[in-house]
């Protein structure tokens, strides 16, 4: 991939992820990223894990001095950093929203330009395990489309789809990391509920769910098929199946999903 100058408008969680794994994956080198964010500690923060980035003076400076800058900030503040941008992007700047719920029809009119990309990652994308959907709004081209593909595929996997589809990509896999921790986290209570020290039960707790996660991945069969090859009649696996359906566990699953979606619909609303 050739260098590409890239602004961050917004040094949080999501931009501190996304920018430490181009950098980790070798794609894009810390030089070449530009940010600015108006709390000191996200700078600061920001800076600790990547020393040559530079910083801004405002957010017009990120967008003057970058050829593809995202907006990384939260729904709430979207429309006061629109207002601030407004007016400064050329179409020779291309713009990404990380923002969940902004739809690109207020991205584009709120920055003057139609060169825009809404892109949903996740935090596994610090580790470069990251899934991530994106949608292009009519101005951006297929080079734009290929360009952000590129650099989320550099920190897991992503796929282009219809910008309908991300609310619900923001509550399945934008808010399903924090689900599976707290899955992660249970499991390791149960262990150490049935006397395991609490290093060990945690260890075997995320080496449990990557495996199982690895096992739908490469045999591509349907979850309940492998459930299934666990389940022996009488067995251990299907005692332990039988608590999580009596206390709702896959039903909540899907209700965290929805409630999540839901979330990030509302946030549309400006």
């Amino acid at each position: 991939m050739p260098e590409t100058k890239i602004g961050l408008v917004g040094a949080g969680q999501m931009a501190q992820a996304l920018a430490s794994g181009w950098v980790q994956a070798g794609c894009v080198p810390g030089r070449q990223l530009v940010i600015y964010d108006p709390a000191a500690a996200s700078i600061a923060a920001f800076k600790k894990s990547i020393p040559d980035a530079q910083v801004a003076t405002g957010n017009r400076q990120v967008v003057a001095e970058s050829e593809v800058f995202i907006l990384a900030v939260k729904p709430q503040v979207m429309q006061t950093v629109l207002d601030d941008l407004k007016g400064s992007v050329g179409g020779d700047k291309l713009a990404v929203s990380i923002a969940a719920g902004v739809s690109l029809e207020r991205l584009c009119t709120g920055l003057g330009t139609q060169r825009v990309i809404r892109v949903m990652p996740n935090t596994p994308c610090l580790v470069g395990a990251g899934a991530s959907a994106y949608a292009l709004a009519d101005g951006a081209n297929a080079e734009d489309g290929k360009l952000v593909g590129s650099l989320l595929d550099a920190v897991g996997t992503s796929a282009c789809v219809q910008e309908e589809w991300l609310d619900a990509i923001t509550g399945l896999s934008g808010s399903g990391p924090a689900f599976v921790y707290t899955i992660i986290e249970a499991l390791s209570d149960g262990g150490v509920l049935m006397g395991l020290p609490r290093e060990l039960s945690t260890a075997f707790a995320v080496q449990t769910v990557r495996g199982a996660a690895q096992m739908v991945d490469e045999t591509k069969e349907h979850p309940a098929v492998l459930r299934d090859r666990v389940t022996s009649p009488g067995g251990t696996t299907i005692a332990g199946l039988q608590v999580l359906e009596s206390h709702a566990v896959p039903a909540a699953c899907i209700a965290a999903v929805q409630a999540a979606t839901d979330r990030s619909r509302m946030l549309a609303k400006p």
